[in-house]
């Protein structure tokens, strides 16, 4: 494994190894609090020791004088904290920001957690079940569900960590930086075998993930070509277009990343969670203009089925 033992590491290299885009930005801002706070904690703490011993009542010693307050200490003491944790909500909210908006061309895999174990969906329908492989330097998109209890998918070689529940999709995204196989985790307790719920992340080269995606079963379909049967089959294209002509329903051109306007009022985006949710339980969220006549069907897709339609939606453009 490339995750170095935490013996024969030098003193301040305590931190996995960094294997992500993220992973100096975030130990940066991580040490720089840890070393803030440490540094904090020594002095004031060795400044109370010296002045309770140079102060301490002796015989002989008079009362030292009252001293209401001290300007430029009180200045000091509240500017210099104040700046401090300026930057530090800066640089986080930064940092936070770019890992919630992965870029237009990030590789996108389903990711499945159950009882106790991961498993893996590659865009051309690939799956895995033990290894999370991911090519070299390119930016990949984790699209996540529980199929059972709440579980939380966390690579801390890579810095990245987001929990995973049955309700609905959630995601992060990281552009690997080093080759090497790196530890997989459940951050979150989920039952009897929780400590065991491992899984190995595996970085190579774009030729070996080629290799890797490419070497699938005949019979695993592509996510967006079942996506495409489905559409038809499931009389989806009596109501939506793909070419923009409104019909009963709204047309599928563009869809995925669009604004919806809905009856409600509200303003949503159309990403994995709402695509999903008006598959399943269409009149939560009609979209303004059109009448809520279509059926729910909730209990009638699988779930890889609803994840390609969601796939076959986004190549809408």
């Amino acid at each position: 494994m490339s995750d170095k033992p935490l013996l024969g590491r030098p003193l301040l290299d305590w931190m996995p190894v960094q294997g992500s885009a993220w992973a100096e930005k975030i130990d940066f801002l991580n040490n720089f609090i840890t070393y803030v706070s440490v540094f904090c904690t020594v002095a004031i703490t060795l400044a109370m020791l010296y002045y309770a011993w140079k102060y301490r009542k002796r015989p002989g010693h008079e009362t030292s004088a009252y001293i209401t307050h001290n300007a430029t200490l009180e200045t000091v003491w509240t500017v210099v904290p104040t700046l401090v944790c300026i930057f530090v909500g800066w640089y986080g909210f930064v940092v936070y920001k770019d890992m919630r908006e992965p870029p237009a061309n990030a590789m996108e895999i389903y990711v499945e957690g159950r009882k106790w174990a991961w498993s893996y969906k590659y865009e051309n329908g690939k799956t895995a079940d033990a290894d999370l492989v991911v090519p070299l330097g390119k930016p990949v998109r984790l699209i996540m569900r529980s199929k059972d209890v709440n579980h939380s998918f966390f690579i801390p070689a890579m810095r990245v960590k987001e929990d995973v529940n049955a309700s609905e999709y959630h995601y992060m995204w990281f552009t690997p930086t080093k080759l090497g196989e790196f530890h997989i985790f459940c951050a979150e307790y989920c039952g009897r075998s929780h400590s065991g719920m491992l899984g190995t992340l595996k970085v190579v080269s774009e030729s070996q993930f080629e290799d890797f995606v490419n070497d699938r079963k005949k019979e695993e379909l592509p996510p967006e070509e079942l996506g495409k049967k489905l559409y038809t089959a499931k009389g989806c294209n009596a109501c939506h277009s793909l070419d923009g002509s409104k019909l009963v329903g709204p047309s599928f051109k563009g869809i995925y990343g669009r604004d919806a306007q809905c009856e409600s009022g509200a303003t949503i985006k159309a990403d994995d969670n709402y695509l999903r949710e008006s598959i399943l339980y269409s009149q939560k969220q009609v979209v303004k203009g059109y009448a809520p006549v279509m059926p729910a069907f909730e209990g009638q897709f699988k779930e890889e089925e609803i994840q390609a339609l969601i796939a076959f939606l986004k190549a809408q453009k």
